[in-house]
């Protein structure tokens, strides 16, 4: 099986895209061989592996809470509709025994952290369970170096899918590099096999899938509409929760729509590797 989040379905892409996109990644996974569960919660219950009319609600109803995995217990007593995290969705996927999640990318530190403390989440959420993340590195509107210091300090392992630089999401090589290079989803899944065998640490593994250079946004477009975003964010005083969706926003809306396209590519290849890689797995049983 492999786990995917529904933050991507409510928060994540415009209607009516966003059911669409929805179903072609489930249908990926499907294709793969594995059996996707996508994670939400629907009245106030936490349902692993929506329908599809569970899907439609999250896709389009305007009372969907984001969930991490703080607001679970509170959104649940107050029988809301939410979408689920990657912190979430990965706490909720550990419990339920499915070892695969396939997203888009992660959350991480933010810029001026020194002065706001605004870190992901997702971060110490990884540290705490022991599944296999497939992404696209962290988004390129973060702080990725202090990111990856993070994901060192928490004990997350991070591998590169036939690469040792690490991707910024949008862009194929954020700057950074990583330590191991895996080639196969056979290799993936040995590592995962290896250290359920050690049994030393509960920490995620994240697989992190860069996108080829001939579908990564123009980087000179990237980075001048990034630094365009900042600057407006600063002038506007946006802070905290608000600060990824504004800078996300004016991505899409300053790249033609290019940025919302690329978040498509990114999600279904994710979805496509993890689904071998939970093949791969259940082969090496």
């Amino acid at each position: 099986m492999v786990a995917l989040e529904s933050t991507i379905i409510s928060h994540g892409l415009p209607r009516p895209d966003n059911l669409r996109v929805a179903r072609e990644i489930e249908q990926q996974v499907r294709a793969g061989g594995a059996v996707p569960a996508t994670i939400g919660m629907l009245g106030g219950r936490i349902v692993v592996g929506l329908d599809d009319a569970g899907l439609t609600q999250l896709a389009d109803r305007d009372d969907v809470v984001k969930l991490s995995v703080r607001d679970l217990a509170p959104a649940a007593a107050a029988g809301v509709h939410g979408a689920t995290t990657v912190a979430a969705t990965s706490a909720i996927a550990e419990t339920a025994g499915i070892a695969v999640f396939a997203t888009g990318g992660l959350g991480g530190v933010h810029r001026e952290a020194r002065d706001t403390w605004d870190e992901s989440a997702d971060l110490v959420a990884l540290s705490r369970t022991s599944i296999c993340v497939v992404s696209a590195g962290v988004k390129s509107i973060l702080d990725v170096p202090a990111t990856l210091e993070r994901l060192e300090t928490l004990g997350v392992t991070v591998l590169g899918y036939r690469t040792t630089r690490f991707p910024g999401f949008y862009l194929t090589d954020s700057g950074h590099s990583v330590d191991w290079r895996v080639d196969t989803a056979e290799q993936i899944a040995a590592v995962l096999a290896a250290r359920y065998e050690h049994g030393v640490h509960d920490g995620a593994v994240l697989v992190t899938n860069p996108l080829p250079e001939s579908e990564q946004i123009d980087p000179q477009l990237h980075d001048r509409v990034l630094h365009e975003a900042l600057d407006r964010l600063a002038a506007a005083g946006v802070t905290g929760h608000d600060v990824t969706p504004y800078l996300l926003s004016y991505l899409h809306e300053h790249t033609g729509g290019e940025s919302l396209a690329v978040n498509v590519r990114i999600i279904l290849r994710n979805a496509e590797l993890a689904a071998a890689i939970a093949v791969a797995a259940a082969d090496a049983d």
